[in-house]
């Protein structure tokens, strides 16, 4: 299997705890793995209750004052599915809207289900381009309904011709887990609103080609037939997933757009050990590698870019309750990257087969990686030519402390890398020279403490990327993305007798996000700040959970050039005890901001509390 250069963070390792293991560690969660299912099967009567509907909180798609032609192109049940072929069907563009121009194209996946059943992860593609990774709800008895929006208008080349669209939710249905999903995945297209875009689609100056849709875009994925998803399955450290491609020879930009999710021995990557700490302890069987993951990305072996994943905790994950009706952060739709590849565009243009790879830096089975690649052309030239002329693409900047005696100690690992290229391209606009920096630092402390049924982990990265590129004359473009993935964890196992314990899990995770865009009409700037915070128990006996509560707050707020929003929510036990929501720029002020988050606990006290309370009073749902 070919392979591309790369620095590896540790050697090769396992994991920690055993039974006793917090919550969220990786080991206990192969043993709460076969208890989230059954956590509160509801014995409510059907007919008297209304599906729960579940939902991600994040900010609704601007939309253009015009009506939408809408168009169902598939409604299917996922029953036993797992290990099948994805589900296909022919692609056609709708034929019954009076318009072919559209200013906005949004993908709504719709589903129900009842019964008992796992978080499943899901992805749809089409002509090989995955549009959407998602996770299911997990169902209870009366029924749960939920449904993804996401704006696809960025394949809007690909959604004008027939294809063959391509769905894979692997799902196991027996007398157990008995539930099916039912799906209609529709897309809605918006006929072209020139108040909405200024025309800008309609122009062919170079401006307009970098704040417009791709002309064209490739998929870096696996090809059908498959009895599985259409994404790469990395394994381990050492495995790399390739596609070879060819691009047309007239192309003058081009950006790698990569999904990444994480599972099984992986999916709380962020809460393994060190191997030195496994094999100190005896502990055997479990995952481990340590809590530092990249994804790699390598064109014809060299690196061009590296992604350090946003940390989404699936609808099972660490404890089921708290995400019932508020999803963790991208769990409905998980986040893509971009990495733009333009400097290297002079390395490919030569109308030869090239490949894009793929490997993960300390992996366990299983990570789902694939990537759409989006080229824009120069559509008066049949030929651009270009050259790197500079990358650097520095090995990984890697700090570990270790302290441990027995089952307790603390754990520190600090990583940095950064990623440099220029290349120019020359078209018919020009002599282009593109500039991207990518410049990642990691921070992961992990505190083991009660022979190791208390552990707690505070993780940020910094993931921040910039883009500019400037013809000989004029400047063209500048994109800059300064991201923060926070997350903390908090979990105890406290022993009760009589073969009971009480499992306690909290749960803060942050997504920030400020950028700025200039692609020659003015300069647009945006924040996001997305911030939950979740406390819930489960009471174990006999490895059967006998009772729960689950309680989740979030604060989302958005300020945008032209438009904000904000949303402040708590929920407990499938009830939402408060939801605020804005949408003028005037309201959020820090102080509203500070007003929601000061209904929170503060997060010593609360797991104090919190943790006292249940010890005199396990009552649930």
């Amino acid at each position: 299997m070919a392979s591309f250069p790369f620095s590896p963070l540790f050697p090769s390792l396992f994991l920690l705890l055993l039974l006793h293991q917090p919550l969220f560690s990786t080991a206990n969660l192969h043993k709460l793995n076969l208890l989230r299912p059954q956590i509160l099967t509801e014995q409510t009567p059907i007919e008297v209750t209304p599906p729960t509907v579940f939902f991600e909180v994040t900010k609704p798609i601007e939309l253009p004052n015009t009506k939408p032609c809408s168009h169902l192109i598939l409604q299917h049940d996922f029953g036993y599915t797992y290990g099948q072929s994805p589900v296909l069907v022919n692609y056609t563009p709708p034929s019954h809207c009076p318009s072919r121009k559209f200013s906005r194209i949004v993908l709504e996946w719709k589903a129900t289900c009842k019964g008992r059943q796992f978080d499943r992860i899901f992805g749809v593609w089409l002509g090989g381009i995955e549009l959407l990774r998602s996770c299911t709800a997990e169902p209870r008895a009366t029924g749960i309904v939920w449904s993804v929006e996401k704006d696809i208008t960025r394949y809007y080349s690909l959604l004008l011709k027939n294809q063959t669209l391509a769905v894979y939710l692997g799902n196991l249905v027996d007398r157990t887990y008995t539930g099916v999903y039912h799906v209609n995945i529709s897309l809605h297209f918006y006929p072209a609103d020139e108040h909405f875009d200024n025309d800008l689609h309609n122009r062919h100056d170079l401006v307009s080609g970098y704040d417009s849709w791709a002309d064209l875009v490739l998929p870096i994925s696996r090809k059908l037939p498959l009895k599985a998803g259409l994404w790469f399955e990395i394994e381990n450290s050492t495995d790399t997933a390739l596609r070879e491609f060819i691009i047309p020879k007239n192309v003058y930009r081009a950006v790698l757009e990569v999904y990444v999710s994480f599972h099984e021995n992986d999916e709380f990557w962020y809460s393994n050990l060190p191997n030195e700490y496994i094999a100190s302890n005896n502990l055997s069987d479990t995952p481990g590698n340590g809590p530092f993951r990249e994804v790699v990305v390598g064109l014809d072996d060299e690196v061009v870019g590296a992604i350090w994943p946003f940390t989404v905790i699936y609808t099972g994950g660490i404890n089921p309750l708290l995400w019932r009706p508020i999803t963790g952060i991208g769990s409905f739709d998980l986040p893509s990257y971009d990495i733009d590849i333009t400097p290297f565009l002079g390395k490919i243009l030569d109308g030869k087969f090239h490949n894009i790879g793929f490997r993960v830096t300390n992996a366990l089975n299983v990570w789902y990686i694939d990537a759409n690649l989006h080229l824009w052309l120069d559509k008066m030239s049949a030929k651009t030519e270009g050259k790197l002329s500079k990358h650097i693409s520095l090995p990984l900047a890697v700090s570990m402390e270790y302290k441990f005696n027995g089952l307790d100690g603390t754990f520190l690992t600090s990583v940095g890398r950064s990623v440099l290229s220029t290349g120019w391209v020359k078209s018919s606009y020009g002599n282009i020279t593109t500039h991207s920096v990518q410049d990642l630092y990691y921070s992961n402390l992990i505190v083991l403490g009660n022979d190791g049924d208390m552990q707690t982990v505070n993780q940020t990265i910094y993931f921040n990327d910039s883009v500019h590129a400037e013809t000989p004359s004029s400047y063209v473009y500048s994109l800059t993305s300064n991201k923060t993935f926070s997350l903390y964890l908090y979990s105890n196992d406290l022993d009760q007798g009589n073969g009971t314990y009480l499992s306690v899990a909290n749960v803060t995770l942050g997504f920030d996000e400020k950028s700025s865009k200039d692609a020659g009409l003015g300069l647009s700037k945006s924040s996001l700040t997305n911030l939950q915070n979740g406390q819930g128990y489960m009471v174990v006996k006999d490895h059967l959970v006998s009772s729960g509560v689950g309680s989740t707050q979030e604060v989302y707020s958005y300020v945008g050039s032209e438009s904000c929003y904000f949303r402040n929510i708590s929920c407990s036990n499938y009830t939402i005890l408060y939801d605020e929501v804005g949408y003028a720029c005037q309201e959020k002020k820090q102080s509203h901001l500070g007003s929601g988050l000061n209904k929170w606990w503060p997060f010593p006290a609360r797991k104090a509390l919190l943790t006292s309370d249940l010890l005199v009073n396990n009552k649930g749902v």
